[in-house]
């Protein structure tokens, strides 16, 4: 490729995603083909006699004493299209399982309350978990076998679906006791797993949980454990914010070192921004190619949190490709974003991101060389055409040293490279887009959005935060205003979970913290009365997944594990120790202290796998590292928008800082934020009242002497961003 010499990393081993299962002539459609989930549609043509999930199929397995095949995926995932090629599409299996069995196919993003419960037999009976996730259970919903994925037939140690459904017919015709048996000691197992003692969050918990993250890091390519690697991004919230609050160098290393080796890896589309669900391999290079809503939101908020602990631009960069990414490719024209993009495209898994040299060559010309030193191809094993993907060749820092170029020029020259493959790579078929508009990933890249217009000073952001919030208020709403989590078009609406409501009252705290805008504090309260109605544990704490009136499930999931976000309890436990502290109701802290208690019982002997709840405990009153900050003033005048200015930049994630105007509009915030109430300007200026806990300092109205207040409450020898 011209005079450049690529380097070609080989990241090990990957499975064989060319499998060679025959595809069987399709029926014209099932149940299914009425539904309005993406992934449900995707198989209405199967030969299996699909039910959606509900009450038809559930009176259908009793009337004919049959067990329910139970098969939940979602539209982005490969190896759930692996399986419905090699099974779901096939005239063979399918008639087994239309002679014994009533199929139920589930998309987990449209009722993550029944993925939660099963997945989590699922890991209780074997250990892991994953999708698809294969369930078989009595007419009853009570299952009595799980696993993911299985081949049609048995191959390399790993059991057939053919073998697995012939056996299972055979004993539920012979043995159908022990089958019921095991189902009742499967769910009396669960029910004792959700009934956890409840423990005390304090210091110890996260200085421990930072001892865990620490054994299992990667000090060689970043990131925790072994192959596969997921980003886990509340990983690097929890590092950043624990630095901070206790000075410890190696949280901010293994967070930064983190961060850029995702950036560099080829889990990042250097073409196109956005990050793919997870890498194969322990050194970020192979993906699994889907992008989902929800990871870039927690990677937005990862990235905007790192530029402002660190200052550094890559950070802020990774914050704009990754939104700019979101806005041109999920958003949807009426309102909302999209779930996801699929792993797959039309010719084949992860064709639309993969390149060969020549390719490069063709479209590049004589800036193929340099394109050559700037990044590297790591071949996707098994690619027919030996195609490969695109990673960087090395930091920055290291880039710039063997370039001799200045940072202006290496970015500028990379960009315009990434431009051409851009453009070219348009011309090809692009992946699926799973267009379901979920309540809940929509809320948490609301937060995002407006944390990064905070944070970046990009008030489109926060604009495109408060239309988004707009359009799920008024499209996400039944007629009793309770809270959706998919409309579907109407007469397949979802109710909203605990989830969507966590999720929307910290999207609504967060576009406050971006605009002084009371109103956002008022709709939180609006909706988080409701979640504290219909869904709190009022004897163990916390907050189960479905509501009150949920009956369709053998078990009430309260979830505390943060998976790929956050759990629905982390969210509340946020929310309602921001709202006890702007509004000072006991209500809220009641609330908050029980959710805590809560996920610490139950995270108490593993904290790691809890780092969202960690990051929001290093930044609460039960830790003591918070500040309060009013500044009363015009929100028109300079002055007023200079020491927000100032506050707003510097890295105190317990910094909560509000606005109290002049007038009729600052009696109004006194009735919501009594905090804030006596504090007016002084000798006609904006000034500043900064207090932790009962500790007020003297106001001020020099923006020098705010951010001498505030360095004074950094815990650490740091010097604050005064830019």
């Amino acid at each position: 490729m011209g005079k450049g010499r690529w380097n070609r990393m080989q990241p090990g081993e990957y499975p064989d995603t060319h499998n060679s299962g025959t595809m069987q002539t399709r029926r014209s459609s099932n149940r299914l083909a009425r539904e309005t989930s993406p992934y449900l549609l995707q198989h209405a043509s199967n030969p299996v006699d699909w039910y959606p999930w509900g009450g038809e199929a559930f009176s259908r397995a009793k009337r004919e004493d049959r067990p329910l095949f139970l098969s939940i995926g979602y539209s982005a995932c490969h190896w759930c299209h692996v399986m419905a090629r090699e099974s779901f599409e096939n005239n063979e299996v399918a008639g087994i399982l239309n002679k014994h069995f009533v199929c139920i196919k589930v998309d987990r993003e449209e009722r993550p309350d029944v993925d939660s419960v099963y997945m989590g037999i699922c890991q209780q009976l074997t250990g892991q978990g994953g999708w698809p996730l294969t369930i078989i259970m009595t007419p009853e919903k009570k299952p009595f076998f799980a696993g993911t994925y299985f081949p049609k037939t048995g191959r390399a140690g790993m059991p057939g679906l053919t073998d697995i459904l012939i056996t299972i017919a055979n004993l539920w015709e012979t043995r159908r006791d022990e089958l019921y048996a095991a189902a009742e000691q499967i769910l009396s197992d669960a029910h004792l797993l959700h009934k956890s003692p409840s423990g005390d969050p304090d210091r110890h918990l996260l200085d421990k949980g930072f001892r865990e993250l620490a054994a299992q890091f990667d000090s060689a390519n970043g990131g925790f454990g072994r192959a596969p690697k997921f980003p886990a991004p509340h990983n690097i919230l929890f590092l950043l914010r624990y630095w901070q609050m206790t000075g410890e160098n190696r949280a901010l290393d293994m967070a930064e070192q983190t961060l850029d080796a995702i950036r560099q890896g080829g889990i990042w589309d250097h073409v196109g921004g956005g990050m793919h669900r997870y890498a194969t391999d322990a050194r970020w290079l192979v993906p699994h190619f889907e992008k989902m809503l929800s990871d870039q939101a927690m990677l937005v908020l990862a990235s905007t949190e790192a530029y402002a602990a660190t200052g550094k631009i890559r950070y802020r960069t990774i914050a704009e490709e990754c939104i700019a990414y979101v806005l041109r490719e999920l958003r949807d024209p009426g309102g909302g974003f999209y779930t996801a993009e699929d792993a797959d495209s039309p010719a084949g898994e992860g064709a639309y991101y993969l390149w060969t040299e020549e390719e490069i060559a063709r479209i590049l010309g004589l800036d193929a060389a340099f394109a050559s030193i700037l990044f590297s191809l790591t071949p996707l094993p098994g690619s027919e055409k030996h195609a490969s993907i695109i990673s960087a060749a090395g930091p920055d820092p290291v880039l710039l040293k063997n370039l001799g170029i200045t940072e202006q020029e290496l970015i500028s020259r990379r960009a315009g490279i990434l431009r051409r493959l851009a453009h070219e790579r348009e011309k090809r078929p692009k992946p699926a887009r799973d267009t379901k508009i979920l309540t809940d990933t929509n809320a948490l890249f609301c937060t995002a959005l407006a944390r990064a217009g905070r944070v970046l000073g990009n008030p489109s952001y926060t604009d495109a935060a408060a239309c988004t919030l707009r359009f799920l208020l008024q499209n996400m709403r039944n007629g009793e205003g309770r809270i959706l989590h998919h409309s579907g078009g109407g007469e397949h609406a979802v109710p909203g979970f605990a989830d969507d409501y966590a999720h929307l009252v910290a999207a609504h705290i967060e576009l406050y913290k971006a605009t002084s805008d009371i109103a956002c504090i008022k709709e939180a309260v609006t909706i988080n009365a409701l979640l504290l109605t219909h869904y709190r544990d009022k004897e163990g704490g916390g907050f189960f997944t479905t509501a009150d009136t949920a009956v369709d499930l053998p078990v009430q999931k309260k979830e505390w594990y943060d998976g790929a976000v956050p759990s629905a309890n982390t969210t509340a436990f946020e929310n309602l120790t921001a709202l006890y502290r702007l509004t000072g109701n006991d209500v809220f802290n009641e609330a908050a202290l029980e959710c805590a208690r809560f996920i610490t019982g139950a995270a108490s002997r593993a904290p790691h796998a809890v780092t969202g709840f960690l990051a929001a405990l290093a930044c609460s009153p039960l830790t003591g590292n918070t500040q309060d900050l009013v500044i009363a003033g015009d929100p028109a005048n300079a002055g007023t928008q200079t020491l927000l200015a100032v506050a707003r930049r510097q890295y105190l994630p317990g910094l909560l800082i509000l606005l109290r105007p002049p007038g009729k509009a600052g009696d109004e915030v006194d009735t919501v934020f009594p905090v804030v109430q006596g504090k007016v300007p002084h000798e006609g200026k904006a000034t500043a009242y900064l207090c932790t806990g009962l500790a007020c300092l003297p106001p001020v109205s020099d923006p020098q002497e705010l951010v001498n207040q505030l360095s004074m409450r950094d815990k650490k020898n740091r010097p604050l961003n005064k830019g």
